[in-house]
């Protein structure tokens, strides 16, 4: 059960990794849980979960990458090839737009072609091609008005058909409600088992003819060739070594720290005689979720003795701040007061408790426990250089920002995080990770307010595509933190952007070279990233998109190219009428940046892309059926004629105009009866 299982690495939790940017190193975190399954005699792994982040709330964001599908779907697909090469099956989830668990079990998420396509399945299409997941989990709820789990244009139209999967997909522990339904749609395993309860219900619509046996031998056959992939792996002996997936654990946490603020370089704490160490948090980490994703670590490291460590000369002195329950506390606010109050730099450890973040429920709000941010005040009051480090896998409000000059996303980083993080703040490692996730300022400022979390069954996703950055960037709204921001102790200048030929012909992707510089005095490595923004169309895009990210090292003064491999796809958009992704030409606009609101380089390029003809039919308006020639040709000198009939034989110019514009705008089938019959 959850707690009780064998001992493992804990590494940082799949919001946190995010913050790396890094696809190279979610594969090495990727093949050392891979090889710890096979030590541990596991076949198939349960994860990455990769549901977008489509609301602060969400109670599970902590085992999602972002908001994001280009990042979640890239980094996804790195980690689960690094499972997969130990012969243990990865098995992503939860298939699809499992964003929230308030009525988790039931909910009907109301999604429009465009957003579901362009948004919430395509990291799961990008997994999917590019790992090629041996297994795929199915969600609870329902989408369109049918279950994740029973639904074959999911599982088979769009899962199998489209994206070429070749494994099994199971559900979620629970989430199928007619297992005769789920076989038809394409479900290989229900879990858990239940005594034979849905083999009897398989049994009886067999005997029915409502499923053949050809249609159920698809499905076995299916399990069977993973099951024979897996055993055959396992086969072969595999030792794990925990010691040095610890010192991982704590190589991946510190690349996914985000430093948030840095005013008048408080961090690095070098030559610093004197730290408070407060709050609960630097002796008791928080270092994961709460819920499923529960692992029992094979130890952990923490604040208080890793920054004794790096600092072995320096007097630390510590407070706990604030009790489990994370109440105010009068006495231990007094305390921390004193002792940071006594030393040169208070470092004050707060964050979420497992009571506000975990698998099952949804957060209500955004705000620290309230012992947390009565801490924040009364210490930064008395102790100017306060670097608060914030443990949370979500982001929180901040209404304390401007009154301590540093502050450090920890996230939740798992059991070497304590390492990692004293080696941020001592500066033997340079931050450099960057939010993978919008910090909001207010949650009213949120994209789906409105919507969330639904009601009588059902969430609306009105806000379409706008979602994350897509929404602040494109309503001009400023956040807490925007997506992609984090900084380092050295600055990076972008000193060029070199693109491909223009025009462009989206059929192949687009290459970039851009040339950086690290101007600063210490070693670092910065996140590159490009956003397109798209020409303008009929229908309302966002103002810009993340089309292609690297991350690269460089020693202090090292100059160095980064090449950004852009999909063709970022060209183009979900046509709902033709029910499939199509080219957009256009002038497009590369944006590269430290952050979506810190652009450094900007170029154009014209994308060539095919004219095609619109898709029309009896309830297209006249206009669209004029785009055509066939229809110009006929339809101007009838609405024509007709336009001068209906408006009358004195009719002025303007009255003709008027009824003209009433006619482009009928459905074409309305002409038969204005003409009575004689269209």
């Amino acid at each position: 059960g959850i707690g009780t299982s064998l001992p493992a690495t804990c590494f940082p939790t799949a919001a946190t990794l995010a913050c790396s940017w890094d696809a190279a190193l979610l594969e090495r975190v990727g093949e050392a849980i891979g090889r710890e399954c096979r030590h541990q005699g596991v076949h198939v792994l349960l994860g990455p979960g990769l549901n977008l982040k489509r609301h602060p709330l969400g109670g599970r964001n902590f085992e999602y990458y972002s908001e994001d599908p280009l990042l979640s779907g890239k980094l996804a697909a790195a980690f689960i090839r690094g499972v997969q090469r130990q012969g243990v099956a990865a098995c992503p989830k939860h298939l699809a737009v499992n964003n929230q668990e308030t009525d988790r079990m039931r909910i009907d998420a109301r999604v429009e072609a465009r957003p579901l396509h362009d948004l919430y399945l395509r990291n799961f299409e990008i997994a999917v091609r590019e790992g090629r997941p041996l297994a795929i989990m199915t969600a609870y709820n329902q989408l369109n008005g049918r279950f994740c789990s029973e639904n074959p244009w999911l599982l088979r139209e769009v899962l199998r058909q489209r994206w070429g999967f070749r494994g099994i997909a199971l559900s979620d522990w629970g989430a199928v409600n007619d297992r005769a339904a789920a076989a038809l749609a394409g479900l290989n395993l229900e879990m858990p088992g239940n005594g034979g309860v849905s083999a009897a219900v398989l049994r009886q619509a067999l005997e029915e003819g409502r499923i053949s046996e050809a249609q159920l031998d698809e499905l076995v056959d299916e399990l069977l060739e993973v099951v024979r992939h897996v055993h055959e792996a396992a086969r072969t002996p595999c030792v794990a070594d925990y010691d040095a997936h610890h010192a991982l654990a704590a190589e991946a946490a510190a690349a996914s720290i985000v430093l948030l603020r840095n005013e008048g370089d408080l961090l690095p704490l070098t030559g610093v005689g004197s730290v408070a160490v407060i709050g609960a948090f630097a002796q008791k980490p928080r270092i994961q979720g709460g819920g499923s994703s529960h692992v029992v670590p094979t130890r952990i490291s923490t604040l208080w003795d890793a920054l004794g460590e790096q600092m072995p000369s320096a007097r630390l002195t510590w407070a706990e701040g604030y009790p489990a329950d994370g109440a105010i506390d009068e006495t231990r606010i007094n305390e921390a007061q004193r002792k940071a109050r006594a030393a040169e730099v208070a470092v004050l450890c707060v964050g979420l408790p497992d009571s506000y973040e975990s698998e099952g429920f949804d957060r209500t709000h955004l705000n620290l426990p309230p012992g947390h941010a009565a801490l924040i005040r009364a210490v930064a009051a008395v102790q100017p250089r306060t670097v608060v480090v914030l443990t949370a896998g979500a982001p929180v409000a901040m209404p304390w920002r401007d009154d301590v000059p540093a502050i450090v996303l920890a996230g939740l980083p798992g059991q070497g995080g304590g390492v990692a993080l004293a080696r941020i703040l001592t500066g033997a490692v340079s931050p450099s990770g960057k939010l993978a996730e919008t910090w909001p300022a207010r949650l009213e400022d949120t994209p789906a307010w409105l919507d969330w979390p639904g009601a009588q069954g059902v969430a609306p996703y009105g806000e379409g595509l706008f979602v994350g950055y897509r929404w602040y960037d494109t309503r001009r709204i400023e956040p807490l933190w925007p997506f992609g921001h984090g900084l380092a102790y050295t600055t990076f200048e972008y000193l060029g952007l070199e693109a491909g030929p223009t025009p462009y012909t989206a059929d192949e992707p687009l290459e970039l070279q851009v040339r950086i510089r690290n101007a600063g005095p210490r070693a670092g490595a910065e996140v590159v990233q490009l956003y397109v923004h798209g020409p303008a169309t009929d229908e309302r895009l966002p103002e810009q998109e993340l089309a292609a990210f690297a991350k690269i090292a460089l020693e202090a003064g090292e100059e160095g190219e980064v090449r950004l491999r852009v999909p063709p796809d970022a060209f183009s958009r979900w046509d709902r009428r033709r029910n499939e992704r199509v080219p957009l030409g256009g002038t497009y606009e590369l944006r590269v940046g430290a952050s979506s609101r810190d652009i450094r380089l900007r170029t154009r390029i014209e994308v060539v892309a095919p004219q095609l003809p619109p898709v029309l039919d009896r309830f297209s308006p006249v206009r669209d059926w004029m785009q055509l020639p066939f229809g110009k040709q006929h339809l101007e000198p009838m609405v024509e004629a007709l336009a001068r009939e209906m408006a009358g034989p004195d009719a002025p110019p303007e009255g003709i105009a008027f009824m003209r514009t009433v006619l482009y705008d009928l459905p074409l089938h309305k002409l038969v009866g204005f003409t009575y019959g004689r269209f």
